[in-house]
C-alpha cells in the first residue's frame, strides 16, 4: 500500500467509476447488494456488496476482464458455486479468479486498501499448498501487468496514481490478458 495517501472509500469508486464509464462503456458501478452481480443492459449495472470498497474494485476488475463479449451476459456468464463448494470447485474457482483478484491487487495497492486473496468458501477448508498455489497465481498475473485493460489505467490516472511500469503494456482492444 501507499502509505502517502489515505484509502479510497465505495463511494469514491462508485463516483469516479460512473463519471468515466457511464457514457461510453454504458456501465454503472451500484452500491448496496446482497450479493455481487452484473446485470447487463442500458445502462449495464456492476453490484457490489454494500458498501465496501473491496468488493467495488474486485467488481470492478471482473468487469475489466469480462472484455466486451461477455459483458453481454448476466454475470458474465460465468458460473457460481455458494460457499461449501468441494476441492474440485474450489480449484475450478481459484483457476478463474485468478485475474480479477490479480486487477483488484493493483487497484488496491495504487488506492492505499488493504489486499488479501477471497477464497469465498468458509464452509470448507482449502489446504495449505492450495491457497499457497492460488496466492502465488496471483501475484504472478499482478507482477506481468501485461494486457491490463485501458479501463483500468483510466481509474488509475483518475485517482492521481503515478505512472508504473506497466503502464507501458496496455492492451486497448479489451481487458482480456
Amino acid at each position: 500500500m501507499i502509505q502517502s495517501q489515505p484509502p479510497v472509500t465505495a463511494d469514491a469508486v462508485v463516483a469516479t467509476f460512473n463519471q468515466l464509464f457511464q457514457e461510453p462503456e454504458g456501465a454503472v458501478l451500484v452500491a448496496g447488494a446482497s450479493e455481487p452481480f452484473y446485470l447487463p443492459g442500458q445502462p449495464s449495472q456492476v453490484f457490489f456488496r454494500a458498501d465496501y470498497v473491496r468488493s467495488a474494485l474486485h467488481e470492478v476488475a471482473h468487469w475489466c476482464v469480462a472484455g466486451r463479449r461477455r459483458r453481454g451476459l448476466p454475470d458474465y456468464g460465468y458460473w457460481y458455486s455458494p460457499d461449501g463448494r468441494s476441492s474440485e470447485r474450489q480449484a475450478a474457482f481459484f483457476s478463474v479468479e485468478a485475474k480479477p483478484q490479480a486487477i483488484e491487487s493493483l487497484f488496491c495497492e495504487a488506492l492505499n486498501v488493504a489486499f488479501a486473496p477471497s477464497v469465498d468458501n468458509l464452509a470448507h477448508a482449502s489446504s495449505a499448498a492450495a491457497l499457497r498455489t492460488f496466492e502465488n497465481r496471483i501475484l504472478a498475473c499482478s507482477s506481468a501487468g501485461w494486457g491490463l485493460a485501458s479501463q483500468s489505467i483510466t481509474l488509475f490516472d483518475r485517482f492521481g496514481v503515478p505512472r508504473w511500469p506497466w503502464h507501458q503494456r496496455v492492451s486497448h482492444d479489451s481487458c482480456l490478458w
